[in-house]
């Protein structure tokens, strides 16, 4: 018998690691507490909104679902996988936006479409967003899923983040005349409406994706290696998802904000609101700042933070994430962050923070609900984050951050 006629060894399939039930319990611990607080201080529609951001978290951590790796993608091999599933999230989420908008009904009164001028506000911010994003290794919402899975080097990141939402707080003036620079867009501000306006995004989006093709066909990116996954049907608890069943999800649960709160997911408004409690706290206070000196702002600096509706949900994303990380095995704290790492963090946070309160929102409030709620703006960002993209791409060595190559197969 010649060696290719032996029998070959039975691969079994690669297998999570245990659960981490302590982490697991101690998750599920702070999920009640935190649901039950929040409850008691605003009621069950923020409370529904706080259940909306665990699924948002869980999402997120078993999906991989990220901006700042998609993007990176594209720009340093030509790998437009992610951007495709981005795709898909967008075309979904237009769909069940303009029903919901369209409809003009939620629980709480008439919805509110996320839209803004799309000018220079947004030009500056989202390109200093997107060098951020890749300096400081996450973007806004990958930050808040990262830092409940135990990434601790995104604890920089998220301090960075908000002293640059705190630092744009001295400046609100600014940022507001230079928002104004730009027209306001709709796309369901047509005779058509809101069936016109979907019509419309689908046919971007489809341009983009397939962009995204040509670009693969011209580049030859290297293969993408499927994550380790624990099968059966405890892969829904323990393994990785793939791309497009987060992409559904995401665009369901951002519908969902809408119908629930009125106004569609948004994220980094609260870090600047968590900025100045902290330091109120520590004796320091900015309430007089152009930002919080408004009577809108002040009335939020002054209550509670569980009555805020994006602090709330973004507490749900990190301990969603926490819970699905132990779960899957995957919690872990890194104690030792090369000090270079930790600068690019900081420093990427801080652009980040102040990138997304130029730019009226982040790579979730003003690209994802922006494009979702058909305003031209959400648009332009995503186009200017790739812009600042290649510029992360290019910063990242100085802070001992590689780039994929391709000869690297993607992960």
């Amino acid at each position: 018998m010649s060696v290719v006629d032996l029998p070959r060894p039975a691969v079994s399939p690669p297998q999570a690691p245990p659960a981490q039930r302590g982490v697991v319990a101690i998750g599920l611990v702070i999920a009640v507490a935190v649901g039950l607080a929040v409850h008691h201080v605003a009621g069950w529609k923020l409370t529904t909104l706080y259940a909306v951001g665990l699924a948002l978290g869980i999402v997120l951590f078993h999906s991989r679902f990220g901006f700042t790796s998609a993007w990176r993608q594209l720009v340093a091999v030509g790998q437009g996988r992610a951007i495709r599933a981005h795709m898909l999230m967008l075309a979904v989420a237009c769909v069940l936006f303009a029903v919901v908008l369209g409809s003009g009904v939620s629980l709480s009164g008439t919805p509110e479409a996320t839209v803004a001028p799309a000018g220079l506000g947004v030009v500056l911010g989202a390109f200093l967003f997107g060098v951020g994003m890749q300096v400081g290794g996450s973007c806004a919402s990958g930050t808040l899923f990262a830092v409940g899975s135990g990434q601790t080097a995104i604890l920089f990141t998220l301090g960075g983040f908000i002293v640059g939402s705190v630092a744009s707080a001295f400046v609100a003036d600014w940022i507001k005349a230079v928002q104004r620079l730009g027209p306001t867009v709709s796309l369901a501000d047509t005779p058509l409406g809101y069936p016109g306006a979907v019509l419309i995004s689908l046919a971007v989006i489809g341009a983009v994706a397939g962009a995204s093709l040509l670009v693969e066909r011209r580049r030859n990116p290297p293969p993408i290696e499927p994550p380790p996954t624990e099968h059966g049907l405890l892969r829904a608890l323990r393994g990785s998802w793939p791309l497009w069943a987060g992409a559904l999800l995401l665009a369901g649960l951002n519908a969902l904000t809408l119908f629930v709160s009125g106004h569609p997911w948004g994220i980094t408004s609260a870090f600047g609101l968590w900025g100045a409690k902290i330091l109120g706290w520590i004796g320091v206070d900015i309430s007089g700042t152009p930002l919080w000196s408004t009577p809108e702002n002040a009335a939020k600096l002054a209550a509670p933070v569980l009555t805020d509706r994006i602090s709330v949900m973004d507490f749900g994303i990190m301990i969603g994430a926490l819970i699905a990380a132990a779960l899957a095995g995957a919690f872990t704290l890194h104690r030792r962050i090369p000090w270079r790492l930790a600068v690019g963090a900081v420093l990427g946070g801080v652009l980040m923070g102040f990138g997304a309160r130029l730019a009226g929102g982040c790579n979730i409030g003003a690209y994802f609900s922006g494009v979702a709620s058909f305003s031209l703006h959400g648009w332009l960002w995503g186009a200017t984050a790739i812009a600042g993209t290649y510029a992360g791409v290019a910063l990242r060595p100085l802070f001992g951050l590689t780039n994929p190559k391709p000869s690297d197969a993607v992960c």
